[in-house]
Formats: C-alpha cells, structure tokens, sequence
C-alpha cells in the first residue's frame, strides 16, 4: 500500500488548467478519450457553481499536496416513477498518468463513496469500466464495489460500440480501511 496522504477536495481555480488538458490533450484520460471538448466548459461550471451541485459534483484528488486527478459523481435513477425512491450515485474518475498504479485511485474512490454515503441519503453507488481496464477493476474491487456484470455495446468509443462493466457499492457492504480522517 502506498504511504502517500491521500485527501479529496473542493476543486480550486488552480485546477481549471489541469481540468482543461483533460479535454483537449487526446488519450491524456486514457480510453475514457472521446474527443476534443470545449475547453472553456470548466472555467464557466466552476464560476456557476464549483463544480457541487445537488445532481452530482467534482473533487480534486490530492496525493502528498499534489493534484493527482479528480472524482466525480452523478445521479441517476432505475424507476422514473419511482425517482425519489430509486436514485442512485454513478462515479468516476481520472487520475494523471504520473499518479496511476500507486495505490491512489481505489483509495480516492472508497473516500467518495464515504463522503457520498455520509452527506446523502442514497442507497447505491455505482460505477462503471472498461472490459481492457483490468487496473480500474480491481481498484473497484478494492474500494468495495461488487462486479454485477457486462453492458453490452453501450458506449461508443474508438469508432465501434463497445461493452462496459459495472460495479456496485451498497450502504450496507463492508467499507474497506482507508484513512477516514482525510474524509470531507
């Protein structure tokens, strides 16, 4: 286990360059890469609202007072009729290149889903990946996700549809040790 100090944040001004590379340096998120974007779209969501919103919200990943990358979170729902009772948290996230294999991604994402378990009433955490993304499997795996199965062909990336995995985190799963007084 790496002994870097690992911290999630409110994202800064400082970090909108870093935001911006990630959607105008191609493959920089890896097979996440889904062509340019404008550029401009964080520096205009961060003066909107700094990226926290009731829907969903983005924090800095911090290793050793370093931005390492950032999470991000978003809500969704299984029954439209039903929405107050079946919401749920999809999560994400990026770490720059220079911070992958390190310990610091499992970590960052078993500290969302305890701040997301800790400030918000949802009873489900998911998230997904890439068949090829053996890393982000097991990193989910150790931040407590189950594996519930494929998706079939429901992205499009690298000019074919492709399958995605997804995982799953319940309130009621064990949590795994991490450093909680890092914790939001």
């Amino acid at each position: 286990m790496s002994t870097q100090k690992i911290g999630l944040r409110p994202c800064t001004e400082a970090d909108l360059p870093l935001l911006q590379r990630l959607l105008t340096e191609p493959y920089l998120i890896g097979l996440d890469w889904s062509g340019f974007r404008d550029a401009r779209e964080p520096v205009r969501q961060f003066e909107e609202h700094g990226f926290l919103r009731p829907d969903g919200g983005r924090l800095a990943v911090d290793a050793d007072g370093r931005t390492a990358g950032f999470v991000s979170w978003w809500i969704g729902s299984y029954a439209a009729g039903m929405a107050e009772l079946a919401k749920y948290w999809e999560i994400g996230i990026v770490l720059f290149p220079e911070h992958r294999g390190n310990g610091i991604g499992w970590r960052a994402q078993a500290m969302l889903c305890e701040y997301l378990f800790r400030h918000t009433p949802v009873q489900r955490i998911q998230a997904g990946t890439h068949p090829e993304n053996s890393a982000e499997q097991h990193a989910l795996r150790k931040a407590g996700f189950q594996f519930e199965g494929t998706i079939r062909c429901c992205e499009f990336r690298a000019g074919q549809w492709r399958d995605g995995l997804l995982y799953s985190r319940l309130r009621s799963d064990p949590a795994p040790e991490i450093d909680r007084t890092a914790l939001p």
